[in-house]
């Protein structure tokens, strides 16, 4: 493919670095799969479709950073990621949250996919609806990975545990959409500005 931006390039050169690190000696192999191939799946995709569909830089740094949260989370386990446990006392915390912040960002980042794709295809006529439709599109994600992780565990029973990361909490579920929802509202508020910005300056894809 002939001009794609360094800043591409470098953070594709990041991720694979950080997938590699996680991928070496993780604490359990299956948990680290379960984990890491949501981001090995998406990371394909737009490598299959970077030609055809060019994301702007601000998008594709959101996307590295989501995906290296998972590698994180696949490496160590979501319920022993190590600074959360050293900020659990700060905090007075019952649990490790770092699934909180996954969660978060399994919000945060597809509001600005979902936002760019369907201002640049022009998906809607009116774009007052734009906020309602992206975050019922981010719920919508949240919940089907909820009922992903449902399936896991009655496929495998207890080798899921890991990978279910409740850490004893009966209500991991609907906290996890909520924070989802909090990760897809933030992104709204606080990130649409600075996206409008790099929509204004999205380079032209590559014939």
């Amino acid at each position: 493919m002939k001009n794609i931006p360094r800043s591409h390039l470098a953070l594709l050169g990041t991720v694979a670095a950080v997938i590699f690190w996680s991928g070496w000696r993780p604490y359990d192999r299956f948990t680290w799969w379960l984990e890491v191939t949501p981001g090995l799946v998406g990371l394909a995709l737009l490598l299959a479709t970077y030609r055809r569909f060019r994301f702007t830089t601000f998008c594709y740094t959101l996307i590295a950073l989501h995906i290296c949260v998972l590698c994180v989370g696949g490496h160590y386990t979501y319920a022993r990621v190590p600074i959360f446990d050293w900020l659990r006392p700060i905090f007075a915390w019952q649990r490790n949250n770092y699934d909180r912040l996954g969660h978060l960002m399994q919000g945060l980042v597809p509001a600005i996919i979902a936002r760019e794709v369907l201002l640049r295809l022009n998906v809607l006529s009116r774009r007052k609806w734009l906020p309602f439709l992206i975050i019922s599109i981010c719920l919508g994600i949240s919940a089907f990975y909820e009922l992903i992780e449902w399936w896991t565990a009655l496929a495998v029973g207890g080798a899921a545990n890991d990978f279910l990361g409740s850490q004893g909490d009966v209500w991991d579920t609907q906290s996890d959409m909520f924070h989802a929802l909090i990760g897809a509202v933030c992104a709204l508020v606080f990130l649409s500005t600075l996206h409008d910005r790099a929509l204004r300056n999205l380079e032209e894809p590559a014939g």
